[in-house]
This record gives C-alpha cells, structure tokens and sequence, in this order.
C-alpha cells in the first residue's frame, strides 16, 4: 500500500512538473517575438536611471526614450535584483505582449539578463489613476471625465477576461496600476500577479493570496466564501469605482463620527442611499446629468463588491450597466463582509505583495 501511494504521488508530482514546465515554455515563446533590449541599452534609454516615475513592490518605473532616433518617450520598469527564476516576471511580459486593446497598456520590449530585469512599455503623462485624484482633489473635476475612467477600466478589464486568446485574470486592480495617457484615456498596467486561465474555467488555483489589502477579494484570502475566478477582478474594480468616487472628498470618514483611519466605503455609502442622499458626501454642486453618472457609479460598484463571486456581474455586464440607464439599476443588498482586508485605507500607501496565509491578512 506504501509503495502505491509513493508511486501515485511520484506520478502526481511528475505531471504538474510538466505542467508547469509546459506553461513556463508558451510564456517564454510569447516574449520572443518582443525587442529585447540589453541592460546596457536600457541604462541608456533611461539616461543612468535619471528620472524616476514611481515606485513599487517589484521595482521601479524610470521616464526614458527609445534608442531608434524617434525620441518616443516610454516607461521602463526596472524590478528588483532576484535570483530567482524570473517566474513574476515572465508571466507580466508574457499577459501583456498577448493583450491589444486602448484601454491596456502597450509592451514595446524588455530586458532579460539574469537578475537584471527590465519591461519597457508607452509613457503615460498624467501617470497612475492614484495620482491624478490626489493632485486634483482640491480643484473641480469632472464627474463625466471621471466617469469615461470607470467606464475605459471596465471595457480593459472585459477585454482581458473574455477576448484575450487566454482569460487573463490581473489580481491587482488598484487605482496605481490604472494609467492615464494625454488625452486621460485609462489603462491597465502591472501584470506582475496575474494569472491566464482557459476561457472556460471558473474556479483558479492558487497556492498563496495576492492582491493589495483594500482591493482584494474576500475569496481570495478565504476559501469559505467561493472560489477565486475573474469576478475576483470584478470585485476590486468595484473598489476603485468606490475609490473614484468618494475621493472627491476623502475627509468625509472623519466628518461622519469615524475614529478609524480605515473606512469601508460601502457603510459610508449605504447609509446616504438609505436616507436617500447619496450626493451628502460631495461638497461641488451637481447637474442632474452629472448627478445620474455618480449615482450610476455608486450602484454598479456596489454591486461588484457583494460578498459572494456568483452575486457579481461580468464585465461585460457592468459595462453594459455603465452604459445604460440610471433607471435600470436598483440597489444591490449590503455586503455581509466587513473585515480589515477589504478597507481602504486613507493615510496609508498601499503594498502589493503574495500573502502567503490567510492570518497574516486578518493582523
């Protein structure tokens, strides 16, 4: 009986070996047919790392131009020094060189010599979506831009779950990773944590959570709630819709009674639905048009959020319900989960990381 059992797990062990040898060798042969750059090509373009964009968990984004006499300027995200076998990073240039869409970002090539890593890709002027609302939170924007936001991140987000060649799921939606280019198109960035899947699998595998604490999904880090799929993505766009909005004027927590730094939008926001003055929390007068597109937001959102997958819509189906009439929404019922993963910080910056135990995300 020992030597069976020995044999079947051998046989096991054996097949996801080449499982995931043969999923390692699609995604190398899908960066091949991208210009790879030398480290020492990309030190130039970047002009000895001179003007930083950004930090984050993987590395840093320097501002730079490609070395083809075209001064196009680009972005080249340089990850941190590894020894490992550059997994995370294969699979973010493999998602992103089979992606075409307006609202992804575009992958102009990349850099692989040994720990040095490097993924160039087109220059976005106004930078990430996080910073846009911080810079402009004291002056008027317009509900109608901030709304064509929510609607460009919805249509990226359909694009990658349903007519990629493989269902790209990118477990890090956060207003950080959405992009924003001269005309304030939006687009999807950072596939370091994402995962392709075969179009007709619901549940995905996955041996560690991963995400950003305040955009996670509550099956993520806890398996009694339903499986991991693409309606995890659904949930964290439902975040950065919440986000969106109600960054329009963050003191609101503080003004509403709240000792807590960390407010769960969605208390914040059913209660005004209840009392029926969702508007309570915007200082700026409204049109009744603008009025429509911020209400339209708030219910689509919420209804990402709802705390069972199944209850969610598609993607397809929000931006279907972004599109539509206001007339044809309703609230949804108020999420039964309230737990520290899924609060949005207000004072602190948020990290993304693989978490490897679910404890770990309840501290």
């Amino acid at each position: 009986m020992i030597i069976i059992v020995a044999a079947s797990t051998v046989v096991v062990r054996a097949k996801n070996a080449r499982r995931n040898s043969d999923c390692s060798r699609e995604n190398i042969e899908a960066i091949v047919m991208l210009k790879r750059y030398s480290y020492a090509k990309v030190k130039k373009m970047t002009n000895s790392h001179e003007h930083v964009l950004g930090k984050g968990g993987f590395g840093t984004v320097y501002k730079g131009k490609l070395l083809d006499g075209s001064g196009i300027d680009v972005a080249v995200k340089i990850l941190k020094d590894s020894k490992g076998n550059g997994d995370e990073f294969i699979n973010e240039v493999a998602s992103m060189s089979r992606t075409s869409h307006v609202n992804i970002v575009s992958l102009l090539g990349f850099c692989y010599e040994g720990s040095k890593r490097a993924i160039i890709y087109e220059f976005m002027p106004y930078g990430s979506l996080d910073k846009y609302i911080s810079e402009n939170m004291s002056t008027k924007m317009e509900w109608e831009t901030l709304y064509n936001i929510a609607v460009g991140v919805a249509r990226g987000l359909e694009y990658l779950h349903n007519r990629c060649v493989s269902r790209i799921v990118h477990f890090d939606i956060k207003p950080q990773n959405i992009l924003m280019d001269q005309d304030l198109c939006p687009k999807i960035a950072d596939f370091g944590l994402a995962k392709l899947c075969k179009k007709k699998e619901s549940i995905i595998s996955m041996l560690n959570a991963r995400g950003t604490i305040g955009y996670i999904a509550p099956e993520v880090f806890s398996k009694s709630l339903g499986g991991v799929s693409h309606k995890s993505d659904v949930y964290s766009f439902g975040m950065v819709v919440l986000e969106i909005v109600g960054a329009k004027n963050r003191e609101m927590p503080e003004m509403s009674g709240s000792n807590n730094s960390s407010v769960y939008f969605p208390d914040w926001i059913y209660k005004d639905l209840e009392r029926e003055e969702t508007m309570r929390m915007f200082v700026d007068e409204m049109t009744e048009e603008e009025d429509k597109l911020v209400k339209k937001m708030v219910l689509v959102a919420l209804w990402c959020i709802q705390t069972n997958p199944s209850d969610r819509p598609s993607m397809n189906k929000i931006v279907e319900m972004l599109e539509g009439s206001l007339e044809a929404l309703h609230v949804p019922p108020k999420p039964l989960l309230g737990s520290p993963a899924v609060m949005v910080s207000v004072e602190e910056s948020q990290e993304t990381s693989s978490m490897p135990t679910s404890s770990q995300l309840e501290k």
